[in-house]
């Protein structure tokens, strides 16, 4: 179906269908927006302090505070090893970095500069439902932006996924008020912020090509082009990067039942205790279809308004859908990388429950379950300290009070050596380096010695000539080896084979074991 709603001559055409609505739109509540920007800071300033960090927050942190010669040499360096160097773009690192030298270089700090991002997100999202609908939709689709677990999670964390999403979003409020200069901007900012932004503008920009408006297509591809331009310093480097994922990484060839769970990490978020798992996913998959089979009747009907309510399911769904398909070519399938199409999602799901003639009990139990699932998904965000997550700098305290002389401290892995380095840049400690060459070989050698980590190839020489070893482990990895028929960890099975172990101790998911060297 033509999407008229986006050209010029479809709103001189249309202009009559929307008349009301526009006039409800300038004439809406501005402190509205206030009191959802208000809304949106309260929930996201809550355990933003206790919330606990992980490896890739600690990366941020640490590349970012080593300065902008070190984020170059830590993103595009290459290595005499097989080992990746960083593969993102350097943009939020820069920003990351500027923003820790007027402020401060604090966990409480970086996160303020995404909780910031967050507040444009939702901002955003409200102006995009305003320039489509009216104030009531806005209001709604802001509030789902602003309480969605989904968003606000990413919009604590010290990483560059809610500037993808604000990014992106103010590409489609520019889109749409064919502000070509800020689309251009918006688009190359995306770019230089992640490099899967285009798998939300492929969609975005194939929307002219869809409604045939070959106007607005041909300011479209000028904008575009600028924004290549734009990109083109940091273009040259991406087939280096795109190697480097081929080469090392982690992510796995997505399966059908990946794009099922999108709808978990659309409503409640992920992860959930297991048995939430059933309830979180009814949940989920009920409001997704009560709004899909609303979003089909008024296609059916013709009603003026499916047409911008079809535009907004097609970028809520169409990016997953390209990611989940190059992921059987190369494996990129990443949902956090798919937080702007969230953003719309919110505002497809507040058109379908406000606009769409929903019977008024359907619409009641609807907003019961989104309710229900943002519910448990706040519940768990704020609770959950498993794996990754760790109580690190009071287990760094507990180890500096302890530690003596002749003693080492040997991380399993680079995902809890990275955040206690973080805490404690003086205690020493080391970590086992992943086997070369392998999918989760992402830490440079080069970014090693710029930020001055210490790794071993395997325990053995970890351990050394030690007394004592103090050894963490998350509880997953050992049961990574146990589920699949092993004893043990292979690096427990090596400390119980040459030492004699004292105490274990357990820090939420992590465990720490004391060894002492036997006599000879």
């Amino acid at each position: 179906m033509p999407l008229i709603f986006l050209s010029e001559q479809g709103v001189k055409r249309g202009e009559w269908l929307y008349n009301k609505t526009m006039l409800r739109t300038l004439s809406g509540p501005r402190w509205s927006l206030l009191l959802t920007l208000a809304l949106a800071l309260g929930i996201r300033l809550v355990g933003i302090a206790s919330r606990p960090i992980w490896y890739d927050e600690a990366f941020s942190m640490l590349i970012s505070d080593a300065g902008p010669s070190a984020i170059l040499s830590g993103t595009l360096g290459t290595n005499a090893d097989s080992s990746a160097a960083e593969e993102h773009p350097p943009a939020y690192y820069f920003m990351l970095w500027a923003w820790m030298k007027v402020f401060n270089n604090s966990l409480v700090s970086a996160r303020l500069l995404s909780v910031l991002a967050g507040i444009g997100v939702v901002a955003a999202a409200y102006l995009i439902a305003r320039r489509l609908f009216d104030g009531h939709v806005a209001g709604l689709a802001g509030l789902l932006a602003a309480t969605l677990p989904f968003q606000v999670h990413y919009a604590q964390e010290v990483r560059m996924y809610v500037f993808l999403a604000f990014w992106l979003t103010l590409a489609t409020y520019a889109f749409l008020r064919r502000q070509w200069i800020l689309f251009a901007a918006s688009a190359a900012l995306a770019q230089y912020t992640h490099n899967l932004a285009a798998i939300y503008l492929i969609p975005l920009a194939l929307t002219a090509v869809f409604q045939r408006d070959w106007r607005t297509l041909r300011a479209l591809t000028l904008a575009g082009l600028a924004a290549i331009v734009m990109y083109s310093p940091w273009l040259i480097h991406l087939p280096a990067q795109l190697a480097k994922i081929q080469g090392n990484f982690w992510l796995q060839r997505p399966g059908p039942e990946r794009l099922l769970t999108l709808f978990l990490y659309y409503l409640p978020n992920l992860p959930l205790p297991p048995s939430w798992l059933p309830g979180g996913l009814l949940l989920a998959t009920l409001t997704v279809a009560l709004a899909a089979y609303q979003t089909f009747r008024a296609a059916k009907q013709r009603r003026p308004e499916a047409t911008p309510g079809l535009w907004l399911a097609h970028l809520s769904f169409s990016p997953p859908m390209l990611l989940w398909l190059l992921s059987q070519i190369q494996p990129i399938y990443l949902e956090r990388a798919l937080l702007p199409s969230h953003v719309i999602f919110c505002i497809w799901l507040a058109w379908a429950l406000a606009k769409t003639n929903m019977p008024r009990r359907v619409r009641r139990m609807a907003l019961a379950f989104v309710i229900a699932a943002a519910a448990m998904g706040l519940y768990q965000h704020i609770a959950y300290k498993g794996f990754p997550y760790g109580p690190y700098a009071a287990l760094d305290r507990s180890l500096r009070a302890r530690l003596k002389a002749g003693e080492v401290i040997i991380h399993s892995s680079k995902l809890s050596y990275l955040p206690a380095f973080y805490f404690d840049r003086e205690l020493p400690q080391v970590f086992i380096a992943d086997p070369a060459g392998s999918e989760t070989d992402t830490l440079s050698t080069a970014t090693r010695q710029i930020l001055g980590l210490n790794a071993a190839q395997d325990v053995k020489s970890a351990s050394g000539g030690a007394s004592r070893v103090w050894f963490i482990i998350f509880q997953r990895s050992i049961e990574e080896f146990t589920t699949n028929g092993y004893e043990t960890h292979p690096h427990l099975e090596y400390l119980g084979e040459n030492f004699e172990l004292e105490s274990v101790e357990e820090w939420d998911d992590l465990r720490l074991y004391l060894y002492a060297r036997r006599a000879p």
